[in-house]
């Protein structure tokens, strides 16, 4: 690779050193220089079976269905006012068809969450807003049987999506939105080692009228092995 021989420093100003952008006139010391970071864009996501000790993830289709309807009516999850995400039993169809063709189109990367030792249906979650040129994906869509909630199942469920993420498509940053009303999903999320982002005000318009400003957390590439131990020590309890 050739360079261009770079200008001597102006008196009183440090040299940058190599390999390093040297701070814009005005900034001084108050610039820091970006770390470096993969320039390639990342592979697209595929639909690919992904499982550890506790959750088999497989990619969603239509055999999925009868499952996801007895995941939502299991504590009637449908129900709950800031989670329009999860269908009514008799949307499940519809809502699935639709997932599928958003995936089939590359738009997103949706999976059925199964219990491992019994293969029973206990979830959905998905991949959505997947930058390819920028390594990073919103992880959302989200939702478990009420019957397995505090299981530790929704843990390993992120487990296995995150070590896909950073390890398999080596993205830089995974984004978690949720709805600034569902605390109990906000925990969840807080938990996983997600750090906030910020608060997307006044952001949709719900379907029953109200307005949902959006929780923004997530998780970088070199926070993900902190955030892995974590999780494997919360699995192993």
């Amino acid at each position: 690779m050739s360079t261009t021989p770079s200008s001597p420093a102006p008196a009183g100003h440090a040299a940058a050193p190599a390999g390093h952008a040297a701070a814009p006139a005005g900034h001084g010391a108050a610039f820091t220089a970006t770390a470096s970071v993969p320039t390639a864009a990342m592979d697209r996501p595929q639909p690919v079976v992904l499982e550890n000790r506790h959750v088999r993830l497989e990619p969603l289709g239509a055999q999925h269905v009868d499952g996801l309807r007895a995941v939502v009516a299991d504590g009637e999850i449908w129900r709950i006012p800031y989670a329009p995400h999860v269908p009514a039993p008799e949307q499940v169809a519809d809502r699935v068809a639709a997932q599928c063709a958003s995936d089939e189109a590359g738009s997103t990367v949706s999976w059925a969450v199964l219990e491992r030792d019994s293969g029973q249906v206990i979830g959905h979650t998905t991949f959505l807003n997947i930058s390819l040129r920028d390594r990073r994906l919103e992880l959302g869509s989200t939702y478990m049987a009420g019957s397995t909630h505090g299981t530790g199942l929704n843990a390993a469920t992120k487990l296995a999506l995150l070590t896909h993420a950073f390890e398999d498509l080596g993205c830089l940053g995974v984004e978690f939105r949720v709805h600034h009303l569902n605390i109990t999903s906000r925990r969840a999320v807080e938990r996983l080692g997600a750090q906030q982002d910020g608060i997307l005000r006044a952001h949709r318009i719900m379907p029953d009228g109200t307005i949902r400003h959006t929780v923004v957390y997530s998780i970088l590439a070199e926070e993900w092995t902190g955030v892995k131990a974590s999780l494997e020590h919360r699995l192993r309890r």
